[in-house]
C-alpha cells in the first residue's frame, strides 16, 4: 500500500456531484485537489435524474414520438459518457481517481488499495433511492428512476410507487407517452409535505392524462404472474403491471465510507450532519490529526435538490478557503417540472411550527395571461409570519411557476416589508400578476 504522504492533497473530494464544483473551485484557487468518484463524474443529476427527466418531460409537452424522446435524452446525458466532464476537471487542475473511497485513518483515504492523504475531506457522495419493504418484491420486474431514466423502454403497464416530486414527473412522463400508469401513494395526496392545494391539482392533472391514483393505501405483496405481476394493496386492492416504478425516496450515501475513524455523526436515514458552514458534526473526543471533514449535497439530508446541492458546494468552497460563509435555508426552492409545475420555497402550511401564519391566494385562471395561453390551471399562495410581517413561505402551481416565482424566493431570503413587495410592477400579460392582489391582500390584513 503507498504511503498517503506520497499522494497527498490539500483537499480530497469524495463524491463526483456537488463535489464536482467543489473540486474545479478549490482547484482554481490554488489547492492541490483530488476527486474520488467510482461512477461518472458529474453525479446523478446530468445522467440519471434531473436533465433526463426534465428532457423527457420537454418532449411530451411538444407531442414528441417515445423513440424522438428518448433519442434527445440520450444526448441530453451524452450517452453517459462522463469524459468531457472528466477533461474539464483536469482543465481546472483536479485529479480525478476512479474508484470507491473509503477513510483509511484520519488524514488518509484509501481507493482499491492505494492510499490518498488529505488536509480538508469532502464528503459528497449523494444519495441512493431506497427500495420499501413489500414483500416479494425483488422477485418481480422494478425498476428504480435511475433505470426508468436511462432505459429506451416503455411499458404498456406501469406502476408507481410513490407520490412524490419522482414518482410524479414520472408518471407524467410515462402517461403521455402511452404507458397505463398506477401511482401508489401513502399519503392521502401527492407531494404530502406541500400546501394540500398543490397535490390536489396536480392529481387531477395526472388524472386527466389517464393516470389512475391509488391514494392513501400502501403496496403489501408483489409476485410475479404469467402476464407479468401483480401489486397488492393495504385496501384489499391490486394492480395487474408489467413494471414497478420505485419511486419510494432516497437515503442518503453513507454507509461503508469509515466516518467512524473520524468521528463524524452520520445517520443512514438522516446523513451527515453539519454545522451552519457544512462543516462536518465530530465527536469532541475523535483525533482527527488537524484535518477538517465538509459535507455537501444529498448525503447531508438538507440538500435534496441540485440547485441546493450547488448553494451548499458555495459554502464549503469559501470555508476552506478561509472565508467564512453560513447556510441558510429559509429560501432554498422546491420544484417539481410536472406539466403545470409546482414550486415551492420557505415553510408550508403543512410543516410550520412556532409560526402564526396569514395566507392569502389567487388563482391563476384571473390573469390575462391565463387567456392567452389557453390554460387555467394553477394557483398562488403566500404565507407571512404576522408577529413579524413579512413572507416566510410560498407555493404556487400553474405554467412557467419554476419561473415567475423566482421573486418570491428572494423576497424570503431578504425580508422585504410587504409594502414594497406590494408595489412592484409586473409585466402584462403573465401570470406574475397573480402575485399582486396576493399581496394587497397581506398588507392591508396585516
Amino acid at each position: 500500500m503507498t504511503d498517503a504522504q506520497d499522494k497527498r492533497y490539500d483537499v480530497l473530494v469524495l463524491g463526483g456531484g456537488a463535489g464536482k464544483n467543489i473540486a474545479a473551485d478549490l482547484a482554481r484557487a490554488g489547492r492541490s485537489v483530488a476527486l474520488v468518484e467510482s461512477r461518472l463524474v458529474g453525479g446523478e443529476c446530468p445522467y440519471f435524474a434531473c436533465m433526463p427527466s426534465k428532457s423527457l418531460l420537454h418532449s411530451a409537452r411538444r407531442g414528441e414520438t417515445w423513440e424522438h424522446a428518448v433519442a434527445r435524452r440520450d444526448e441530453v446525458t451524452r450517452h453517459l459518457d462522463d469524459a468531457p466532464t472528466a477533461a474539464e476537471m483536469a482543465e481546472a487542475g483536479v485529479t480525478v481517481i476512479r474508484g470507491r473511497g473509503r477513510v483509511a485513518r484520519p488524514g488518509a483515504v484509501e481507493v482499491d488499495g492505494a492510499e490518498y492523504g488529505y488536509t480538508d475531506l469532502v464528503v459528497a457522495t449523494g444519495s441512493e433511492p431506497i427500495t420499501p419493504d413489500v414483500e416479494g418484491i425483488g422477485d418481480v420486474p422494478t425498476w428504480t428512476s435511475d433505470e426508468a431514466l436511462t432505459r429506451p423502454d416503455l411499458p404498456r403497464r406501469l406502476v408507481v410507487l410513490g407520490g412524490g416530486p419522482v414518482g410524479c414527473e414520472l408518471s407524467q412522463i410515462y402517461a403521455a407517452f402511452g404507458s397505463q400508469v398506477t401511482l401508489v401513494e401513502a399519503a392521502d395526496r401527492l407531494l404530502a409535505a406541500e400546501a394540500p392545494f398543490i397535490g390536489d391539482l396536480l392529481a387531477d392533472v395526472l388524472r386527466r392524462m389517464g393516470a389512475d391514483l391509488r391514494l392513501g393505501v400502501g403496496a403489501t405483496r408483489a409476485e410475479r404472474t404469467e402476464s407479468g405481476l401483480r401489486l397488492h394493496l393495504s385496501d384489499g386492492g391490486h394492480i395487474d403491471a408489467d413494471r414497478i416504478l420505485i419511486a419510494a425516496g432516497r437515503r442518503p450515501r453513507v454507509a461503508d465510507l469509515g466516518l467512524d475513524k473520524l468521528g463524524v455523526q452520520a445517520d443512514p436515514k438522516r446523513g451527515i450532519a453539519v454545522d451552519v458552514t457544512c462543516k462536518a458534526i465530530v465527536d469532541p473526543d475523535t483525533e482527527t490529526d488537524g484535518t477538517t471533514v465538509w459535507a455537501a449535497g444529498d448525503v447531508t439530508g438538507l440538500a435534496p435538490y441540485t440547485h441546493a446541492a450547488n448553494y451548499q458546494s458555495r459554502v464549503v468552497v469559501s470555508n476552506v478557503l478561509g472565508k467564512r460563509r453560513e447556510a441558510d435555508y429559509r429560501a432554498v426552492p422546491r420544484a417539481v417540472y410536472t406539466t403545470p409545475s409546482m414550486y415551492a420555497v420557505g415553510v408550508s402550511p403543512v410543516s410550520a411550527t412556532g409560526l402564526e401564519l396569514v395566507a392569502a391566494g389567487y388563482d391563476l385562471s384571473n390573469t390575462p395571461r391565463a387567456t392567452v395561453e389557453d390554460d387555467e390551471r394553477g394557483r398562488v399562495e403566500l404565507y407571512a409570519d404576522r408577529a413579524r410581517g413579512v413572507l416566510v413561505g410560498a407555493a404556487a402551481i400553474g405554467l412557467y411557476a419554476e419561473e415567475w416565482m423566482s421573486e418570491i424566493t428572494l423576497a424570503i431570503r431578504a425580508e422585504t416589508p410587504l409594502s414594497i413587495l406590494a408595489d412592484v410592477v409586473h409585466a402584462f400579460p403573465t401570470y406574475g400578476e397573480a402575485i399582486e392582489p396576493v399581496l394587497r391582500e397581506l398588507t392591508e390584513r396585516l
